[in-house]
């Protein structure tokens, strides 16, 4: 899918965009009383009273999209930036058409690219069915250059009071439990409390972009919003064509707060040289930072320009290991057992600097702490990547890092 994306992006001729250089950063500590606060003042509010559970590859993430869209009672937004066919999809179309059917209102957005495999009978179903369904910048109607900025967020919200954001899309491959080769492994959170109102923030940003429609009222946004939980939380989005790269400023300041551990798992992992700079400046002052990447891969391309430059990364004292059981998507990171992040972005110039992203971002010892032990389980179905023999690796292997350099800002 993503090499059908860098062919489009050629032939539409779209120039490339960069994420604004952070020359120097604030000395901070995430256990520091200021650091929630100067984060928040780059991207969104941390708010209290929240419960997040975190869902794990499509064993546990497509029954708690079908349970939340089944329990909608007068709303649903739901944004989404890949579906293809498969009983996942099948089934969720049918979930929605249901709803729709019973007099539910459901907002349903779908990139313009990231959709183009889902059947036209799945979109005939849902809006015979009463349904909205929406196109975000469609594929042939916008200008070259927003042909490049796609909408890479997952949101679902139901009735304003359920969300679920994170990483996976909607096909088969999605199916499963993360550990059988053609079962991705990844990770989603469901949401229930007042950072909601932030996930239904993000869907009408976008909604609007495409219908011109402003959602507003109690039905999408009611009150009081009840506490459900203890964790602390924030949504953060990020929109480089309206221009804000709310994403990296909050990974950069995140990355350069560590003081014991960074656990890093992405999919697409080509940080920019500050952030890789960033990455190995916490390894010098002692924190450990493991970056768990894929062993398989959907495009041998992306890892091409990945594994470049593993070779510093690794002399400078950085832990990469590769995800071997099955192809990794999640996209993770937690530092110091107290602060974690899951959402749609990859740490690429792609997320950072074109698509439209969203993470969750919490502060709460007792889930840092789960997405940690996951971020261990996980470990034990990887090798580590040994600077030997990333050093001695073929030819052929080295000629294709070069010759993918001209187009890495666009993986």
């Amino acid at each position: 899918m993503r090499l059908i994306g860098l062919f489009f992006i050629f032939v539409a001729g779209a120039s490339c965009q960069r994420v604004p250089q952070h020359e120097s950063l604030p000395p901070l500590t995430l256990e520091d009383p200021s650091f929630a606060a100067t984060v928040e003042a780059y991207t969104s509010p941390v708010v209290a009273g929240n419960a997040v559970d975190l869902l794990l590859n499509g064993d546990q993430i497509f029954p708690a999209k079908l349970a939340a869209i089944r329990s909608a009672q007068r709303t649903i937004n739901y944004a989404e930036y890949f579906y293809a066919d498969g009983p996942p999809a099948r089934d969720i179309a049918e979930a929605l058409a249901e709803r729709c059917l019973a007099g539910v209102t459901a907002n349903i957005l779908l990139d313009g690219f990231g959709t183009l495999s889902m059947p036209a009978a799945y979109v005939e179903r849902l809006k015979t069915a009463g349904c909205r369904v929406v196109i975000f910048r469609p594929v042939g109607r916008f200008s070259l250059r927003r042909h490049n900025n796609r909408n890479h967020r997952r949101i679902l919200v139901v009735d304003g009071r359920i969300g679920l954001t994170g990483g996976s899309g909607v096909s088969a491959k999605w199916m499963g439990n993360g550990r059988l080769d053609g079962h991705w492994r990844d990770t989603d959170v469901r949401i229930e409390g007042p950072a909601v109102d932030s996930l239904q923030a993000a869907f009408a940003e976008s909604w609007r972009e495409a219908t011109g429609e402003v959602l507003g009222g109690a039905v999408f946004f009611p009150r009081p919003q009840a506490r459900k939980g203890d964790i602390r939380a924030q949504v953060v989005r990020s929109s480089p064509a309206a221009g804000s790269y709310a994403m990296y400023t909050m990974f950069m300041l995140a990355i350069s707060s560590a003081r014991h551990s960074i656990s890093l798992t992405n999919p697409y992992f080509l940080p920019d040289d500050r952030m890789a700079e960033a990455l190995l400046a916490a390894a010098r002052r002692g924190v450990r930072v493991i970056v768990l990447t894929p062993g398989k891969i959907d495009h041998n391309i992306v890892r091409a320009a990945s594994r470049r430059d593993f070779g510093r990364l690794l002399t400078g004292g950085i832990e990469i290991r590769e995800y071997q059981a099955s192809l990794l998507h999640a996209k993770t990171m937690s530092i110091d057992g107290v602060w974690a992040t899951v959402g749609s972005t990859n740490l690429d110039n792609r997320s950072f600097a074109l698509n439209e992203e969203l993470n969750l971002v919490v502060y709460d010892p007792g889930l840092a702490g789960r997405l940690e032990k996951l971020f261990q389980d996980d470990l034990a179905h990887s090798i580590k990547v040994d600077y030997e023999t990333w050093k001695n690796r073929g030819l052929k292997t080295k000629l294709l890092e070069i010759l993918v350099i001209p187009i890495q800002d666009l993986l």
